[in-house]
């Protein structure tokens, strides 16, 4: 494995284990279908624009996951199914073979690491901008984000995105399976399909960025249907044991407002299921309290990787969200996901094994600027 610099750049100084190692079931080893994991935790997908202009890894990025493949599993950054999907500037991407070939040598670099990969593959729908894509976004109906998007000139007004028609749907839903093969093509174990954080899948989901009236709007069981049909396509394409889905109930960022969660999520789960023994279903911010996770958790048979709330925008918790976790697992959840935690200790695991202190955040901009710095820089143990 590639081991951090510990160069007057890094966030902090190498930290000094405890002398009684920890016990928590997130160490304990899983399976996710046929992969063998040997721990609970899973690196969860985080954007951090350091691929090339036109969305081909840059080598950074083999070393950034390389250091970090003690993860149970990781679940790497959104990639784009197509070019109109681009969200922002330097956005890994997975439609061509330069793509293949950049994500190839990722997922080489963390095999050789001992770890283990699925690629998140996310289309931007609405939140996109054609200084981005050179093309206009595009979404289930015209209606814009009520913010800003950030452009290689800086944050300009959102765009009015064209609505897909029912052939352009098709075509998208075409794109994620293809998207899906090259992934396996590039290396990973699997994808995961985003349907979540306000991007297109779950712009179908909620009713105030999805004001159709044909077969893919209105009721819950036809905005539900563009979801469906991506998932199916993919499982078609690489199995449905190679194939995740991400899903964030009642979640508000990127401008969504779903309207009726407690009726979306239920019915989505009943048409995933039906669809094959996909290998898991992923709740980002996952509340082990609510009805609703409790409600996902009964109804669905298979492995399900759960997302703790841990303040959005605010300083990680001491154990990094071990405690959170930990709950989530004893209601149910198999898997853990944890972002920052992951991106600030390339070591997690074994600062969690032996109780460690974690490293803190370098500065937040430092996550989407390019290169090393608050990126591979982060000290391990070992220095």
């Amino acid at each position: 494995m590639t081991t951090t610099s510990t160069t007057s750049t890094s966030p902090t100084t190498p930290a000094t284990a405890s002398s009684a190692p920890v016990e928590s079931p997130l160490l304990s080893p899983a399976r996710l279908g046929e992969l063998r994991l040997p721990n609970r935790l899973v690196m969860a997908p985080m954007t951090r624009n350091r691929a090339s202009a036109d969305g081909v890894p840059l080598p950074v990025m083999a070393t950034y996951y390389a250091q970090r493949a003690t993860a149970g599993l990781i679940v790497a950054e959104a990639a784009t199914p197509n070019a109109v999907g681009q969200t922002y500037a330097n956005i890994t991407a997975i439609h061509t073979d330069a793509h293949v070939a950049g994500w190839r040598r990722v997922t080489d670099a963390v095999r050789d690491a001992g770890g283990r990969m699925f690629l998140q593959l996310q289309h931007g729908g609405r939140i996109g901008h054609p200084d981005n894509s050179g093309l206009m976004p595009v979404a289930p109906s015209p209606v814009p984000l009520q913010d800003t998007v950030h452009t290689p000139s800086g944050h300009q007004p959102a765009v009015v995105p064209k609505e897909l028609t029912v052939d352009e749907i098709r075509s998208t839903v075409a794109d994620f399976a293809a998207a899906a093969r090259r992934a396996i093509d590039a290396g990973f174990e699997g994808v995961e399909v985003h349907a979540a954080n306000g991007y297109l899948l779950q712009q179908f989901l909620a009713k105030n960025t999805n004001q159709r009236t044909d077969a893919y709007g209105g009721p819950v069981a036809h905005r539900i249907r563009f979801v469906v049909e991506v998932v199916r396509a993919v499982a078609e394409e690489i199995g449905p044991e190679r194939v995740g889905v991400r899903v964030a109930p009642g979640i508000t960022v990127n401008g969504i407002e779903e309207g009726d969660t407690e009726d979306i999520y239920p019915a989505l789960v009943d048409a995933l299921a039906g669809i094959g023994q996909l290998a898991y279903l992923h709740v980002v911010f996952a509340d082990p309290d609510t009805v609703l996770f409790k409600e996902i958790r009964a109804n669905w048979s298979g492995t399900l990787i759960a997302n703790p709330v841990l303040g959005w925008g605010g300083p990680l918790p001491a154990d990094g969200g071990r405690g959170a976790g930990e709950r989530l697992l004893a209601a149910g959840a198999d898997l853990i996901s944890l972002g920052r935690s992951f991106l600030a200790n390339p070591d997690l695991v074994e600062r969690m094994r032996v109780g460690a202190p974690l490293n803190p955040l370098n500065d937040k901009g430092l996550m989407y600027v390019g290169g090393a710095e608050g990126y591979t820089d982060y000290p391990t143990l070992t220095g």
